[in-house]
């Protein structure tokens, strides 16, 4: 094969990785963004994006509104293919971008949608963290095993995280150990709840503000009829419930079977409802 046909096989990077919504514009904060959930790529493959999503697949604002355009979701989608075909290039491309005056003494926030889908791309950012130590890095995330077996035990030191409720790993949370936040229905639900505090005047309260976050539920109608007046905590331990319930029914109608009785992992569920919903 040629070179040139060799060239020709590479797809298009994005010419530049970070963003500004004008939500964090206003608050000077640049973007980091995948796909939410999951992604089809432009050769087929099916790339999940968030494995520990659950209750709140149900009411993710990066699937609704703009992150439907379909600009947008090409956007997404190239950031996504760049970490998954070229992670040691997309590492040094987003170090460089970094680097930039115009960042210095910012933050940045990892994931506007998706979320820490592999080890490897976690630890790429976390290499990406030390060689930026002008820039100070935050995200929320429901990656819980992942980040409490790979970040916590030596956390780059210019990365803050808060644990996100809504997702299969919620019981692995410690509410009064971790920094979480919660989706409440509104303000006034967050103002009730004893030791927790609003993050709306500034995404960056989420981890410069008090330890239990609150996040009012977006103004959605179908998202809000979802939540039902619960908090996504609440919604997810009713999740859980019932799959604990399901699990030992299942156990019971097949004691001698151990193929049977053997759980699908995690994964492989998360991985199957993330087909369903790739672009």
């Amino acid at each position: 094969m040629s070179s040139s046909a060799q060239v020709a096989t590479v797809p298009a990077r994005p010419a530049r990785l970070l963003t500004q919504n004008r939500e964090m514009r206003a608050i000077g904060v640049w973007n980091w963004t995948l796909p939410a959930l999951a992604a089809r790529l432009p050769d087929g493959r099916t790339q999940v994006t968030c494995p520990a999503a659950s209750a709140c697949t149900q009411i993710c604002y990066a699937r609704n509104g703009t992150y439907l355009f379909p600009a947008v979701k090409a956007k997404h989608t190239a950031n996504l293919a760049y970490v998954v075909d070229d992670l040691p290039g997309w590492t040094e491309a987003m170090i460089r971008e970094l680097s930039a005056p115009r960042l210095n003494g910012k933050f940045v926030r990892v994931h506007d949608a998706g979320d820490f889908f592999s080890d490897a791309y976690t630890l790429a950012w976390c290499r990406v963290m030390r060689a930026c130590p002008q820039v100070t890095f935050y995200a929320y995330t429901k990656e819980v095993r992942r980040f409490k077996r790979l970040i916590e035990p030596d956390p780059p030191d210019n990365f803050l995280w808060v644990y996100s409720y809504g997702g299969r790993e919620d019981a692995l949370i410690d509410p009064d150990r971790d920094r979480v936040a919660d989706v409440f229905p509104d303000d006034d639900a967050i103002t009730k709840a004893p030791g927790w505090s609003s993050q709306e005047a500034s995404d960056l309260l989420a981890v410069l503000g008090p330890r239990l976050v609150g996040v009012p539920a977006n103004r959605i109608p179908q998202f809000l009829k979802r939540m039902g007046g619960r908090r996504l905590s609440e919604w997810q331990a009713e999740i859980d419930a019932e799959r604990a319930r399901k699990r030992r029914r299942h156990l019971r109608l097949v004691p001698n079977n151990s193929s049977a009785s053997t759980p699908m992992s995690e994964g492989q569920r998360s991985a199957d409802e993330a087909e369903r919903y790739a672009a």
